[in-house]
């Protein structure tokens, strides 16, 4: 069995019993990234019973630049499982190894930052037909929280009241148009419920990378929007982990955007040992969430990170409000 850090049991990797809140989700996500094919990307499902439907989300980096991306939002009535719109998440073992599905069409994007307009993305795109097939296995811990007995506040203002994280080695195939190409990678995946709304926070910025099997890293910075910030993360070594106390992220971004291209992190360990982390973006889209009169910015970038000598990929979320 993994280590987990937190209050985190084998049944949590399950769904949870539907909340009353108007807009509990449910989401799992896995990203993962093979350095030798230069591919990568992330698969996500959130259901969202009590509104009536799931988001289900796939975003592959190919090599040179260009991005197949799909998001739907198919129909379902309950919480009971990850399954719609072409999509099938499954806990083989629960905290240790899971597969991840997705069969259908993917718009194929040669210039990814066409998404800031999506309906002339998607008219304008043509589209291939894919799947994707990957088991995802634990390489370090799992760490996070079910939010134990802490009462959801206004339904409003939260982004999830139970969250918890572990990086992974994903292993499977992916089918584009008939031709299949073999996948082996390191990634993170990610497991949360609980009401949220993507206008919940001003902003914040998501770091995932594996250096290699024993070594990974997470850190995270949150705005709420009375401008109290949340920082923190993790380092993992092998089955052993230590928490960052603090981190300093300095961002460069596209002219006159807010497409980031480039970041160094400064983490403050627990232990008091600094580490310096600088990411490079190297495949970028823009995807958006729009409610009432907010539309929200969520930048995803495919990343190569360096770390003194160590050299490794990930993913950098940044996530800005900007109406």
């Amino acid at each position: 069995m993994v280590a987990a850090f937190g209050d985190i049991k084998p049944q949590d990797d399950y769904t949870h019993p539907l909340g009353p809140e108007p807009n509990f989700n449910e989401s799992m996500y896995f990203n993962f990234f093979d350095r030798s094919r230069e591919i990568g990307g992330f698969v996500r499902m959130g259901n969202r019973a009590n509104e009536g439907y799931a988001e289900v989300t796939t975003c592959l980096f190919l090599r040179g630049g260009p991005v197949l991306f799909m998001y739907q939002r198919p129909a379902i009535s309950s919480n009971e499982r990850f399954d719609g719109g072409g999509m099938l998440f499954e806990v083989v073992e629960p905290l240790v190894r899971l597969r991840t599905v997705y069969e259908g069409p993917a718009l194929y994007l040669e210039d990814p930052t066409q998404m800031s307009e999506p309906a002339r993305a998607f008219k304008e795109n043509p589209q291939k037909q894919l799947r994707l097939e990957l088991v995802h296995e634990g390489v370090g811990p799992v760490y996070g929280t079910t939010g134990g007995d802490r009462p959801v506040g206004d339904p409003e203002t939260e982004f999830g009241r139970a969250h918890y994280e572990q990086h992974m080695h994903a292993t499977g195939t992916l089918t584009v148009d008939g031709e299949v190409t073999e996948i082996d990678g390191l990634g993170l995946r990610d497991h949360s419920w609980g009401p949220r709304y993507w206008q919940a926070l001003r902003c914040y910025r998501w770091l995932t990378c594996n250096f290699g099997p024993d070594f990974g890293l997470m850190g995270s910075e949150i705005v709420q929007h009375d401008g109290r910030r949340i920082q923190g993360g993790v380092i993992v070594r092998g089955q052993a982990l230590e928490r960052v106390r603090q981190i300093d992220i300095q961002t460069e971004f596209a002219p006159d955007s807010v497409y980031h291209q480039r970041l160094t992190a400064q983490f403050h360990l627990e232990s008091g040992e600094p580490l310096t982390v600088v990411g490079i973006v190297k495949g970028f889209i823009p995807l958006r969430n729009r409610r009432k009169d907010m539309v929200t910015h969520i930048g995803e970038g495919m990343t190569e990170y360096r770390c003194g000598d160590y050299v490794g990929y990930g993913l950098s979320e940044y996530l800005d409000q900007v109406k």
